[in-house]
């Protein structure tokens, strides 16, 4: 089935998030859709699929045009949906989940649950998937719920699909499979709709791509584009792609991790017997399919996590027991995973965000009040030496596009003295250019004799900025390895292999 979008544009009030976007996907074709976050690539995709209604433009399949009310609209003309976020209900089986919404029944209107577990074999034999129907999704690995939801649409009968950044949550050796069904699936007709801002995934799969930027269509490339010129249509300019670092010289000291461990208030272990250090001058970065541990690792480390036990030492000072606020006042330095509910006030202005760990330092607050003159000095130096995108120091930060908003947080966490940084998902929602500048940051950190926590799932990231790595899984360390270790022993590592088991 061909699909084909005409001038579609779709409005938020006065943001205009796709502007007369044109597009056309043939049967048995990959065409990727590139662009940072926030270019409008998930919102087409959404019109498409008829949870948003387009202001202007319309929507061909077999040059018919479509008129979608909703998802289920879609879904009857064809068109299925892998989302980023699995839209699985995890105490459903997998059958009830790939029959809910489209439920078949008998006698007395009973549902026909055997019909379901004949959709899912049919499907999961096609595809050489190893799926019990009768298994419940919470139960299983993420992966393999990924492989629900492409039997869910396919058990509809989808011959346009589309993968809105499927690969976000997967392990490298799941990226490989995940590519080798989307293959399969274009040697059988299948249309498919790749969306994504991994530049080597797109080059490795897709037959055609189109590249877009603050919600237009800036251009087409072919795969056999390279990522340098792939990365300048995204951001409209050259783009250093490759971190440039020299060896870590590493000093004694720093930070000390003892068996860790992190429990939630039911007494659920989270993160389980953790050992490491990190030294003076050096980038630890730890990796791992999110949800493993690490953003509970982070937490313990400046005071957020709820029961911790063990010990955390920076230069000798025990930091379990501390408050956040003494933990920052020893020099730690902190980057939040999300700017926007952990690291930022969007209502306050950028100057404000600039010192909000130092809101009672004497260099800025006299008797209780803000020394205006001396933090908008401070803010304008900061603006420029971060290159803050913004109108100036009054600006509310939550005005201002993610990259700038991370900008702001990387610049007030470096501003001070720091005996210890650390960054978790640095360049989440971050075009690349602000990544760029942000990896450079973190080296020059480095380089001053910081010790650096990294915390990120993007494999490309951990393996550019480490100097060494430790790779978590199911709240555990497996191993720490070193930066040049390939990147399919660290996958083989991210699914639970431990070192050992990964050298033999």
């Amino acid at each position: 089935m061909k699909l084909e979008l005409r001038g579609i544009t779709k409005r938020f009030g006065s943001l205009v998030a796709n502007d007369s976007i044109d597009l056309v996907v043939q049967p048995g074709e990959i065409h990727a859709l590139l662009g940072e976050n926030g270019a409008g690539k998930s919102t087409l995709m959404n019109v498409l699929y008829g949870l948003y209604q387009a202001d202007e433009g319309e929507i061909l399949l077999d040059d018919a045009v479509q008129h979608f009310r909703g998802p289920g609209d879609a879904m009857a003309s064809g068109i299925g949906m892998v989302h980023q976020h699995f839209m699985l209900i995890p105490v459903f089986t997998v059958a009830e989940n790939v029959m809910l919404g489209n439920e078949e029944t008998k006698g007395l209107g009973r549902l026909d649950l055997a019909a379901a577990r004949r959709h899912v074999r049919d499907v999961a034999d096609r595809f050489g998937f190893e799926i019990d129907p009768d298994a419940l999704v919470g139960d299983l690995p993420v992966g393999v719920q990924q492989r629900v939801e492409i039997i869910k649409a396919l058990s509809r009968d989808a011959k346009v699909l589309v993968f809105d950044e499927p690969t976000a949550v997967l392990t490298p050796q799941e990226t490989d499979e995940l590519m080798a069904i989307m293959r399969q699936l274009k040697d059988e007709g299948t249309a498919i709709v790749f969306i994504t801002h991994k530049l080597r995934e797109v080059r490795e799969v897709a037959d055609r791509i189109t590249v877009i930027r603050l919600g237009k269509v800036v251009g087409e490339a072919s795969p056999t584009a390279t990522n340098a010129e792939l990365a300048s249509l995204m951001v409209g300019r050259a783009v250093e792609l490759t971190v440039q670092k020299t060896p870590a010289s590493p000093q004694s000291g720093g930070l000390e991790v003892r068996d860790l461990r992190v429990l939630t208030p039911s007494g659920h272990v989270v993160v389980n017997d953790v050992s490491f250090d990190v030294r003076p001058g050096e980038v630890l970065a730890i990796a791992g399919v999110q949800g493993n541990g690490q953003t509970e690792i982070v937490d313990a480390m400046v005071g957020l996590a709820g029961r911790t036990e063990g010990s955390i030492r920076l230069n000798g000072v025990e930091l379990v027991g501390k408050s956040v606020r003494a933990i920052l006042d020893e020099g730690v330095g902190f980057v939040p995973e999300d700017r926007k509910e952990d690291g930022l006030v969007g209502s306050f202005s950028v100057a404000e965000n600039l010192i909000l760990d130092r809101s009672a330092d004497p260099a800025f607050v006299s008797v209780g009040t803000i020394r205006r003159n001396v933090l908008d000095e401070f803010a304008r130096e900061r603006i420029r030496e971060y290159d803050i995108r913004t109108q100036g120091p009054d600006t509310p930060a939550g005005t201002l596009s993610g990259g700038n908003q991370q900008k702001v947080v990387i610049a007030r966490e470096m501003s001070r003295e720091l005996r210890l940084f650390i960054a978790a998902q640095p360049t989440r929602g971050v075009d690349v250019g602000s990544i760029e500048f942000i990896h450079k940051r973190i080296i020059e950190t480095r380089d001053a004799g910081v010790p650096v926590v990294v915390v990120s799932t993007e494999l490309d990231e951990v393996t550019a900025l480490a100097d060494r790595i430790a790779v978590m899984y199911r709240g555990a360390i497996v191993g720490i390895v070193p930066a040049d270790t390939p990147r399919d022993t660290l996958g083989l590592m991210m699914a639970g292999a431990t070192d050992p088991e990964v050298a033999a």
